[in-house]
């Protein structure tokens, strides 16, 4: 009896056209695509602030999880303002 497909990925973390390939990434791979220490990762992981899959006890980022991580990180632009100089300083 057949259960489906396996999906196995071997990709190399030091091979960076084979990460963009793989289904769910290891926090090292993870944090090398996110350009982030992977302790800082890893600790928002552990204590649920970004989206992160357990495989049983192992640690996993899928591409819709770090598209989340970088929308939740995304900040609009600050407006622009004007500088008022006081008068008192300004000189005659």
């Amino acid at each position: 009896m057949n259960a489906g497909p396996t999906v196995t990925t071997t990709a190399e973390p030091d091979d960076p056209g084979a990460v963009d390939a793989a289904l769910l990434y290891t926090p090292t791979q993870a944090a090398r695509l996110l350009s982030v220490p992977e302790s800082w990762l890893r600790k928002r992981a552990g204590q649920r602030l970004v989206p992160c899959t357990f495989l049983g006890k192992h640690l996993r980022f899928s591409r819709r999880d770090l598209t989340a991580i970088v929308d939740a990180g995304g900040r609009p632009p600050r407006p622009t303002t004007t500088v008022m100089r006081s008068r008192r300083h300004a000189r005659t």
